[in-house]
């Protein structure tokens, strides 16, 4: 039996899984209908798909609301202003605007209540705790601060739980570097990326001794669950090494790893999580691949019915052996459909070949899949990745390309560059490089 101590909220983690879902019910049920009378947006939606509040009666019923996609929301916002008409809560309430982060269009503003702030702040309490987080860890939080919110929400959630905040954001590694060495955090909140270029500059400094950090969570990015990449974060800090996720349009924090580390527990009491078929649009079963659709039950100001995140992952209902029963997305994020890339007829994810690229010893942390277009007009595809040794680049280079085939199913071109040739970043890295003729 686990001992109380493991949860952050006992009586809500451990919730029996049919309580759990009555209470998802009454709650999509106050969504819906405040959706449909508060925003035009949602009510054209909901009448055009022939379905009201009164049609909520199973938690089923969700499937028959329509989905809402990221660029329906630029769409409104372009139309109708900076907060379109999916805004419920009046501006008197409004506390917080957080928009995403742009980085495929438009950045979507979102709002939040105070209501919202409380809840948020709590909700991610519960998720630092998930993975080891406690009151008095000093906790370096090296997510980036401003208006993209996995730097504030964090920073709300860890005082919530009583520790001392390092609010160090995206600063240079070098001042990341000083702080992690002199004030001594326990925990470190990072993108991977982040976290393995501290980890690779703590190395060449030969100060990786001298950290007194435990833990380490991981978001903003997929990859704290690819076994190579966790190794090489876990050897790296000196930690155990957790994945996080969140989207602004939802919660930027509302789903991390507990201490068995089988994937992301969402907090299903505030965010109703479905896995959908992308093709037939239909529920996926447990454990299948499917894109993430995710419905706001808590949210008062701009709350998201169905939202189409764009994630690939699998969703998994059974109790965990660490005693939660919110349900898990085991392996996390797997991939995004906008970073598919098709070649040769074959289809793969950017994570396939960070699995293949951090699985060597010889080769860095970083790599770049780039599609170019040939001569001829064909699509090629290089993977660039970096080795401090150019001494047998050919030999590495043929294994490279063999692990790559293996796990990709299409052999595409490989580039062994210098250490430090690829660009480092404090925020989400981009490794998909698109640079074909768009003619």
């Amino acid at each position: 039996m686990a001992s109380k101590s493991q949860f952050f909220e006992p009586e809500i983690e451990t919730l029996d899984r049919r309580k759990l879902e009555r209470l998802q019910l009454e709650r999509l049920r106050w969504q819906v209908k405040r959706c449909y009378e508060g925003s035009p947006f949602y009510r054209e939606r909901l009448d055009k798909a022939g379905v009201g509040p009164q049609d909520i009666e199973a938690l089923s019923d969700v499937r028959r609301l329509p989905v809402v996609t990221k660029q329906e929301l630029r769409e409104e916002q372009a139309r109708f202003g900076p907060f379109g008409r999916y805004t419920i809560s009046p501006p008197k309430d409004w506390r917080e605007v957080h928009p995403t982060t742009g980085t495929t269009g438009a950045p979507i503003h979102n709002l939040w209540s105070e209501r919202d702030v409380q809840n948020i702040t709590r909700w991610t309490a519960r998720t630092l705790w998930n993975f080891g987080v406690r009151p008095g860890d000093i906790v370096h939080n090296a997510f980036s601060y401003g208006l993209w919110v996995a730097g504030l929400s964090s920073h709300y959630g860890a005082r919530e739980l009583g520790c001392l905040m390092v609010p160090i954001g995206g600063a240079p590694v070098d001042k990341q570097i000083e702080y992690l060495a002199g004030v001594k955090p326990t925990v470190l909140l990072a993108t991977p990326s982040f976290g393995l270029y501290i980890a690779e500059r703590l190395k060449g400094k030969g100060a990786t001794g001298s950290l007194a950090l435990r833990v380490g969570c991981f978001g903003g990015e997929p990859g704290a669950e690819v076994r190579s990449t966790r190794a090489k974060l876990e050897a790296g800090l000196g930690i155990e090494a957790y994945d996080y996720y969140g989207l602004a349009e939802i919660g930027p924090t509302c789903a991390s790893e507990c201490q068995e580390k089988v994937g992301i527990h969402w907090v299903e009491d505030h965010v109703l999580v479905e896995v959908v078929n992308p093709q037939t649009r239909e529920s996926c079963p447990p454990g299948e691949v499917g894109v993430l659709v995710l419905t706001s039950l808590t949210k008062e100001a701009t709350p998201m019915l169905r939202y189409w995140t764009n994630d690939y992952a699998r969703l998994v209902t059974e109790r965990c052996a660490c005693g939660r029963t919110h349900a898990h997305s085991p392996g996390g994020i797997l991939g995004r459909a906008d970073e598919m890339v098709v070649y040769r007829g074959t289809k793969f994810y950017p994570v396939q070949v960070e699995k293949v690229v951090r699985s060597f010893t010889e080769l860095g942390n970083e790599f770049r899949v780039v599609l170019t277009t040939s001569e001829q007009g064909t699509d090629l595809c290089t993977v660039v990745a970096e080795c401090a040794s150019l001494a047998d680049r050919d030999q590495l280079t043929e294994r490279l390309r063999q692990a790559l085939r293996d796990e990709l199913q299409v052999t595409p071109h490989v580039e062994i560059v210098s250490l430090g040739d690829l660009e480092r970043t404090t925020f989400k890295a981009k490794r998909l490089e698109d640079r074909r003729d768009k003619r």
